[in-house]
Order: C-alpha cells, then structure tokens, then sequence
C-alpha cells in the first residue's frame, strides 16, 4: 500500500492569508525494518488548529512552538492504532496519540513520542481524542478553571469567542456546568448561533458578521461581562472587554483574527482596552495548557464522563482523506468548521 504525507510547500508569510498551495502531498516510503524503540503506526485521524498557522512562519513567535521546515513533513495532533511495535510499552492493535504526529497515511515513530488511549473513554470515537478528550477539551476545561474564577451562585456572566470552534464550544459548555448563570457565545454564522444556543446549551449566540457586538452584548449580559474566554483577539475582544466588570477575568486562549499579521503574540492592546483592564481590575493571562498537565488525566477522565452523560456535547467537522488537510486547514482558518476540524484517513 503507498503512503502518502503532507509538506510544507512553501510559507505564506507573516503578514498573509494561507491558501491550499502552501501544501504539498507526496508520496513517500517507510524503512523496512523497525530499530529499538520505533512503532509502525497506520493513520486514523489528524487534526488542523489555529495554532499551526503560526508554525507555518520561520519564528512561531514562542518558545514551545518549532516552525513547520519547507519540502518537509508537517505535524500536529494525531491519533493511530499500531501496526507493528519494536517498543516494549505498545503491542499490535493499541490506540495511540500524540501531539507530533506527522501528516502521512503511515509513518514510523518512537514509542516515547506515543500516548496510549482507552477507546472507552470515547465511547469509541477515536477522533475526540484529537478534541475534547484530548488538548483542545483540556484547553477548555483547564483555561475556564485556572483563569475564569467561576464560582457557583455568583450570577457570573461569561462570553465566549470563537465560540463555535474546537475549544470555544466546549468552553461555554464548561462555564455553564460550573456554575454561570449566562454564556453567550461570539461566532460567525446563523447556524453557528443556533447550533451554540439549540445543541449546546448558550444563553444566547451573537454573529459578529451580522450585528452591532456592543448592542447585542448589552442585551445578553445586562449585568455585565465577569468572564471573558478569548479565542479572536482584535476588536471583537476590544469591545467584550469595554462591557466587563470590575474584577472581571479574561482566559487568553488564542488570537486567530491577529495570526495572519505581522505582530507579536500575544499582540498588542490599544490604549483605550489597556486602561479599562487597569481601572477595572481585570485579570488577562495568557494561558498555555502545556504548563497544567499534571492536571491533565483528572481533566481528561472528567471530561470523557461528562461526555458520555451527556452534559457536554461535541461538536466536529470531518473531511476526509489526507489529499485534503490544506483544503480544510484553510477553510478553518477562515471559520468554515463547527466545533473541531478533523481529518479522517
């Protein structure tokens, strides 16, 4: 069977809009024999982030981030079964995962790069591991508990950006199971408003495409904004942050709108916002769920139950074949997924 795999063609640059071009597919061989240590692993489903697109620029802009190299095979969240293990700790036929899978139909690893997983846990959608049983569930989960401050009967309002997103949709859901008496989410489309408000239990559900934000926030959150979960960044952020409340808090996630410009990370605030965190006393931290893992199986266990309860719902947009990661990875860049954009091999 050929093996095929996905590379960085060329880079789109800081300051532009990515494009299916940048990519490349190819086909590619395997070494035939195993060393100590490696695991053949076939290919199940990969995973396209925000994120990457900073790994697409030769500086990432942080220190944990490497740049993706140009003419060589990209990488990122993927899940596996084994095929063939010279490893101890994996056998024939355990699911795996890791946060540098490459993009190839098959490829050839080191076991200490894997992660085993419980196809359980997910009610065998394997596929959540690359989302909300996974970093973007942790992300959500641990950004809303470590930074959000949300406390049960203190009638807190939250807003959500990005909401219909990966992490933003299963975000409001945790702010609203912890204790938030209202989540109104931020997205880009009228079905993505619905699917907020009908499928996953928000207060209400604002399109920044199509409505004045500060009108429409002043009517969800009458009393005020007291927790900001931030995934865009710019002025979308600038006027959540205008209607927030004194001792408010802001759990800095992510800046997609700000990812094709040119500026440091996190980027900078005007005056105007910067006075208003001051004066008001709200906390902006950024967030970085890599510095919580050992935090991360209680999270994961947590939140696989609360899927299988019910009380979280996933949501996932899933294109299929390897041929297609650019394609999707820059329809998600641009909006174009409900919940977490998946690639199915």
């Amino acid at each position: 069977m050929p093996v095929y795999r996905v590379v960085l063609n060329s880079r789109p640059g800081k300051d532009a809009v990515p494009v299916p071009e940048h990519f490349r597919l190819e086909e590619t061989t395997l070494a035939p024999d195993l060393q100590d240590g490696d695991v053949l692993v076939q290919t199940l489903y990969l995973s396209v982030d925000p994120y990457m697109r900073c790994r697409m620029n030769e500086d990432t802009g942080a220190d944990y981030m490497t740049p993706w190299q140009v003419s060589e095979c990209v990488d990122g969240g993927g899940v596996g079964v084994v095929e063939s293990s010279r490893c101890s700790t994996f056998i024939e036929g355990d699911v795996v995962t890791s946060f540098n899978w490459p993009w190839q139909t098959q490829a050839v690893m080191k076991g200490s790069g894997l992660q085993k997983v419980d196809p359980q846990l997910a009610d065998g959608h394997l596929s959540y591991f690359l989302g909300a049983i996974g970093l973007t569930g942790l992300t959500a989960l641990l950004g809303v508990r470590e930074k959000g401050h949300v406390i049960k009967g203190a009638n807190q309002t939250m807003v959500v950006s990005g909401a219909a997103g990966a992490c933003g949709s299963i975000a409001g859901q945790i702010g609203r199971l912890d204790g938030c008496v209202r989540v109104v989410g931020i997205c880009g489309s009228n079905q993505k408003c619905k699917v907020l408000v009908e499928d996953l239990g928000f207060s209400a559900a604002i399109n920044y495409r199509q409505e004045d934000v500060p009108v429409k926030l002043k009517e969800c959150c009458p009393d005020g904004v007291d927790v900001y979960f931030d995934n865009v960044g710019g002025e979308i952020s600038d006027k959540v942050i205008a209607q927030m409340n004194k001792g408010g808090h802001v759990i800095l996630c992510g800046q997609i709108s700000q990812y094709n410009k040119d500026v440091p990370y996190p980027p900078p605030l005007s005056k105007e916002t910067r006075e208003t965190l001051q004066m008001r006393n709200i906390t902006r931290e950024r967030f970085i769920v890599l510095n919580y893992m050992s935090k991360a199986d209680a999270a994961l266990f947590e939140l696989s139950q609360c899927i299988k309860s019910g009380q979280i719902k996933v949501m996932e947009t899933v294109s299929n074949g390897i041929e297609n990661l650019g394609d999707a990875f820059c329809s998600m860049m641009k909006g174009g997924n409900i919940g977490k954009q998946i690639i199915k091999i």
